[in-house]
């Protein structure tokens, strides 16, 4: 390790370490603080749900930012479909990676990703956490799930390069994650560490497929995984491993690698994969020196107090040798040429003709519609019975998802009930003589769920089925309805199947 040097500017030094981070705030307009910083070196902020009102309020908000520093990386969480921060309050206006990969129309995919950039673009955010390029092998998977394209590794990578390619024509660089793959975990690294206990040949032929099309595809980032791969690296998860970092994104292809030389940014540093076992000052100097070069602070940590400790920890590093001048400064040279080419390409997404029905006409055309001779038209309006399984944090538990207000708007009336346990008895009382519609998340992996809807089916077989989450069941119901995926423009399309049923 190479201790700072005597004749190192320490100012040189401390606005490095606030180049790398990538902080949330609160607010919906940015806090002193955040100014302060930001004419102090920090290189990048976060925006959340809890930032955003409106898109004319979201750019007010990046403009005032960047009336401090113009060079700003500003970032979102912005997957569309479940997971969405610009359309939290009222559900996503895209479909899910689910529902793209379920159609698997690469030029679909493009065009989505870039009325999505488009829009992100228009509101002053140039950095997408997105998308998740995740194979989704195990769909008792708690965290990815619907976030995947698939599950079979070659139509994740397509479409994985399709929408980087779309996201980026808007001038908005895509990060697509969670490298090197979360799909086949049965654990949420916000909760704690999962383990990806395959052999590399497996790896290599799996996870890591669509990381390669996606660097292929001239991704400008990638987001590392708290997840252990013991084939990888036996001790340490990815975003702290050199192992996985170095040793496999870095590498050269001719020695094994991936060779890719753009920014690798950190997932939250404080989920509990990473925070309970280091800390996040010292998780946030390990992954520094294992090759991370951006550090993703999301989540309820979003004062300037996490900020200072974070950057003073990394100063720290610097000085007693264990965190490399050098490599700080690298790390900051990556950050500050993402910038860069964010600015050259800032009026990119003026050449995209706005395609405000794009994540409709994806989410009609990704429905799977399975219909029994049991079936009989709606004639009145429902009664829409919402299994509601607890949301990831990824997700959280803001958003509205359902069909309910789509088909009230379709069936003026309609009443609906929120179920989070097997209260089948009340179910039926509640809906009377009303046809019931049953809504689910991922029913496969909650026994409860599957009860609730078998009781439901046996009492009232003309019930309708609307599968909102992984389609792993046999289709159930008079009418079964896959939407893959829980975004408002599949509740949308959900409800038009419904009423168009005859």
């Amino acid at each position: 390790m190479t201790a700072i040097s005597t004749d190192t500017p320490v100012g040189t030094v401390t606005r490095d370490a606030l180049a790398v981070l990538q902080p949330g705030f609160a607010g919906t307009t940015a806090p002193d603080w955040v100014l302060r910083q930001l004419a102090e070196g920090l290189g990048a902020v976060a925006l959340f749900s809890r930032n955003i009102e409106s898109p004319e309020q979201v750019a007010r908000l990046t403009a005032q930012l960047r009336a401090v520093r113009p060079d700003l990386l500003i970032a979102a969480d912005e997957e569309g479909g479940d997971v969405t921060r610009m359309e939290a309050r009222g559900g996503s206006s895209f479909p899910g990676n689910l529902a793209l990969g379920a159609v698997d129309d690469l030029k679909l995919t493009r065009a989505v990703a870039a009325e999505l950039g488009r829009r992100l673009a228009e509101c002053g955010v140039n950095l997408d956490w997105a998308p998740s390029a995740d194979v989704n092998s195990d769909p008792g998977n708690p965290v990815i799930g619907v976030r995947s394209f698939g599950a079979d590794p070659e139509l994740v990578a397509r479409n994985t390069a399709a929408y980087v390619e779309g996201l980026q024509s808007a001038g908005v660089a895509a990060c697509v994650k969670h490298f090197p793959g979360h799909g086949d975990t049965a654990i949420d690294s916000h909760h704690a560490m999962p383990h990806i206990d395959v052999d590399l040949a497996t790896l290599h032929a799996r996870e890591l497929v669509p990381f390669r099309a996606a660097l292929a595809a001239g991704t400008k980032a990638v987001m590392s995984a708290h997840i252990l791969v013991p084939a990888l690296d036996p001790d340490l998860p990815g975003t702290l491993s050199p192992a996985v970092l170095n040793g496999l994104l870095r590498a050269p292809v001719e020695q094994g690698g991936l060779g890719y030389d753009g920014l690798i940014v950190t997932d939250g540093i404080e989920m509990q994969a990473v925070a309970a076992a280091y800390g996040i000052e010292r998780g946030t100097v390990m992954a520094l020196a294992a090759g991370a070069d951006a550090i993703c602070v999301g989540g309820g940590l979003c004062d300037e107090e996490t900020v200072v400790a974070l950057r003073d920890a990394i100063v720290d590093a610097v000085r007693d040798g264990s965190l490399p001048a050098e490599r700080l400064a690298d790390a900051a040279a990556r950050v500050r040429r993402l910038a860069a080419w964010a600015q050259e390409h800032k009026g990119a997404a003026e050449g995209i003709a706005p395609g405000s029905d794009v994540g409709l006409e994806a989410a009609r055309r990704a429905l799977r519609v399975t219909r029994t001779d049991a079936f009989t038209p709606l004639e009145g309006a429902p009664y829409v019975a919402a299994f509601t399984p607890e949301a990831n944090i990824a997700v959280g538990d803001v958003t509205p998802w359902g069909v309910a207000a789509e088909l009230s708007r379709l069936f003026p009336g309609t009443l609906t009930g929120t179920y989070r346990a097997a209260d089948v008895d009340g179910l039926l009382a509640a809906a009377g003589d009303r046809r019931v519609v049953a809504v689910v998340r991922d029913v496969h992996r909650h026994v409860w769920m599957a009860r609730a809807l078998s009781a439901v089916l046996a009492a009232r077989p003309d019930t309708v089925v609307v599968e909102m989450g992984v389609p792993q069941a046999a289709p159930t119901g008079a009418l079964h309805i896959a939407t893959h995926g829980a975004a408002r423009v599949c509740g949308e399309a959900a409800a038009e199947a419904i009423a168009a049923a005859r």
